[in-house]
């Protein structure tokens, strides 16, 4: 397949690109588009056989539901059914922006995108790319990350270019992605919310906002069986992984580099760590992503960090475990699910 790109930068300035996207959308071709979170990788949300396309062209198991991105509140009308009070305080509060909800379906959305569920996971975007590109389609646009299966999510165009390429009809060069984490998910319990997946918005924003408990899923923070029926994308099969083998070393920097040292068994080495620990790592492929206690950071800059050592091709990689508060959750989260929940604790050994 022969994949275009189209720059666009400012979608009231790059008309004629927007068009041509939003026209392949309208044809039931699959376009990368860039939002807040992620690169996402989008089709008529209307079509079953454009959300095949998705799946096809990402690798991605057919049992992962994608989410279906609005550009109005309106829309919502033709997507779902019976929006709890809970949700509509969290959509005044938080749309447009990082936030996913699970909702009653109704039968417009087709059963490809829902992976066969009666529910159907809305986000309305803040990036002005994704915006336009929505409201030009006409139509609601159905998009998981746009990588590979398996692999971490694109933050910038060229990440996607180096996925995608001859595998969708067009690739949207388009300013990157802020918050570098995808979207947080949430679904609705009775009076209680339940975190899905983490993301930009916290537990903590989503409890100040409701004043109700916010459940942590157990997929947030551990490994669920593959046969398992999921609402959310992200919550199982193996995430945002480099190519080799990545352990998560929650230690102290001495500790870790102790570890470190004693385990590198004369291979090569790569190394996630926090802005400048670089330098105590001579001999190894060294990498950092975000400062240390600084969680928004640390999520701006995973991806990227996991994939550019990625092309170091190192033999296995040793990563420094992230914050536990607010978006450091979310961190925690990837990097966790990168490693398959491979995780050193070496001072509790």
């Amino acid at each position: 397949m022969q994949t275009e790109i189209l720059k666009i930068h400012d979608p009231e300035k790059d008309i004629a690109a927007l068009k041509r996207a939003a026209e392949f959308i309208r044809d039931e071709e699959v376009v990368a588009f860039p939002t807040e979170t992620v690169y996402g990788l989008g089709a008529n949300a209307w079509s079953a056989g454009a959300a095949l396309k998705v799946f096809a062209a990402k690798g991605r198991p057919a049992d992962n539901p994608l989410i279906v991105h609005i550009c109005d509140m309106a829309q919502l009308d033709e997507i779902c059914t019976g929006m709890p009070e809970m949700a509509k305080k969290l959509a005044a509060a938080f749309w447009p922006g990082p936030l996913t909800m699970v909702l009653a379906k109704k039968q417009t959305i087709p059963s490809e995108v829902t992976a066969g569920l009666d529910t159907v996971a809305v986000r309305f975007p803040a990036h002005p790319v994704a915006h336009a590109l929505i409201k030009e389609a006409g139509v609601p646009i159905a998009a998981p990350s746009a990588n590979l299966s398996g692999k971490p999510s694109p933050t910038i165009f060229s990440h996607v270019r180096d996925d995608m390429m001859g595998r969708v009809a067009a690739i949207i060069d388009g300013p990157g992605a802020e918050i570098g984490v995808e979207s947080t998910v949430v679904s609705f319990e009775d009076d209680n919310v339940r975190l899905l997946r983490p993301g930009g918005i916290t537990p903590e924003d989503i409890h100040d906002c409701l004043g109700c408990e916010v459940i942590i899923d157990r997929a947030v923070t551990g490994k669920i069986d593959d046969t398992e029926k999921v609402s959310s994308p992200g919550m199982k099969y193996r995430h945002y992984a480099p190519s080799c083998p990545l352990t998560v070393v929650d230690a102290p920097i001495d500790s870790f580099i102790s570890y470190v040292k004693h385990h590198s068994d004369g291979k090569k080495v790569g190394i996630l760590c926090f802005d400048g620990e670089e330098n105590l790592f001579p001999g190894y492929e060294v990498l950092t992503f975000g400062n240390e206690g600084d969680a928004a950071s640390q999520a701006n800059a995973l991806f990227t960090a996991i994939r550019d050592l990625d092309q170091k091709h190192p033999d296995l990689i040793f990563a420094r475990e992230a914050e536990a508060g607010g978006v450091g959750i979310a961190v925690r989260n990837r990097l966790h699910k990168a490693a398959g929940f491979a995780i050193i604790r070496p001072n509790k050994i």
